[in-house]
């Protein structure tokens, strides 16, 4: 067991943290359970509050210039109230539900992208202390894992999937950034779209399913995006014939697009981060490392992402001073 020493506003000799999650991915919307595990340090301290974050890499668009950042997705509190003697242990357990709009990490245990974690932060007389990172994967609703497949099954290959900070209009979207998953497509629809962004905002009933094309210029118009929605639930996933649902979805945005294109429900853009235009596209600041741009990847049984490495403890090490989304309780 590999304590984690509270250097920081707690002082050397403070009270070590180490969290230990409960192995295997999370579902949106679903239980993490683990505990926290303390250990005491030079004096008895009186742990005032246990913390966790849910924190994510996240980019930001700033007119012409793009940024990453750490924000804040969620807090729980999980213990605290208690007095921590000099060297002694003391383990705190935890179930708390995630929220239904938690980013999708990993498709097929293969990492798509998206940077989580678990953040322990302790309070101790007045101070607080970020004491303890663990990486967090998390996998997808079966509405969500067939509606990929779907995509995989009709051509369509993975590309990147990154999460954007800001609000898509229209939509029920709960937290402060939004995960947007990039394919391409096939070679039937290439001449059409240059790629598909998909984004699902999940709640308790189903999934809101927002599906921006980017369209290439033609002869006699100019390439310009266009933003449908669509819905799926939960309960009916299993009856469902996605990839003739999806294939639907598709046709609709596609037909929509080698005209004039449907008006989009959002107004002129997908997303708008802080009131700034939403671009479509990758950023060069890609949250994942090693993905190159326009690497398709081999279907095998559905869309699978390709192996990346998580970088969980640079990426998030490396947050900053500040935070994105700060860290202060409302």
């Amino acid at each position: 067991m590999v304590f984690k020493k509270l250097l920081g506003a707690l002082g050397v000799g403070g009270p070590s943290v180490d969290t230990v999650l409960q192995p295997g991915p999370a579902l949106p919307g679903g239980l993490l359970s683990g505990e926290v595990r303390l250990r005491g340090g030079g004096s008895d301290v009186t742990v005032d509050r246990i913390s966790l974050l849910l924190v994510a890499r996240v980019e930001r668009e700033d007119l012409e210039e793009e940024a990453e950042g750490t924000v804040v997705l969620e807090r729980f509190t999980v213990g605290g109230g208690f007095r921590l003697a000099e060297e002694a242990e003391h383990t705190v357990p935890f179930t708390v539900t995630l929220p239904w709009e938690t980013p999708v990490t990993e498709l097929h245990g293969q990492h798509l992208g998206p940077v989580l974690g678990i953040r322990t932060e302790l309070e101790i007389a007045g101070a607080r202390d970020k004491g303890d990172l663990d990486a967090l994967a998390v996998g997808p609703l079966p509405a969500q894992e067939a509606i990929l497949e779907a995509f995989g099954q009709l051509g369509y290959a993975f590309r990147s999937a990154d999460l954007e900070l800001g609000h898509i209009r229209g939509t029920g979207q709960q937290l402060p950034c939004y995960q947007e998953i990039e394919i391409l497509p096939p070679a039937g629809h290439a001449h059409a779209v240059n790629e598909i962004e998909v984004t699902f905002i999940a709640a308790p009933g189903g999934l809101e399913v927002v599906i921006e094309a980017d369209k290439r210029a033609g002869l006699l118009s100019e390439g310009h995006d266009t933003v449908h929605r669509f819905t799926a639930s939960h309960h009916a996933a299993p009856q469902t014939d996605w990839n003739a649902q999806v294939d639907a979805w598709l046709k609709e945005v596609i037909a929509g697009r080698e005209g004039y294109g449907t008006p989009s429900p959002y107004g002129d853009h997908h997303g708008e981060p802080h009131g700034d235009r939403h671009r479509s596209g990758p950023g060069a600041g890609a949250v994942v490392a090693g993905v190159a741009a326009g690497v398709a990847v081999g279907v095998v049984g559905g869309m699978v992402a390709a192996e990346v490495v998580d970088e969980i403890g640079d990426a998030l090490a490396d947050e900053g001073e500040e935070d994105a989304g700060g860290d202060d309780e409302g």
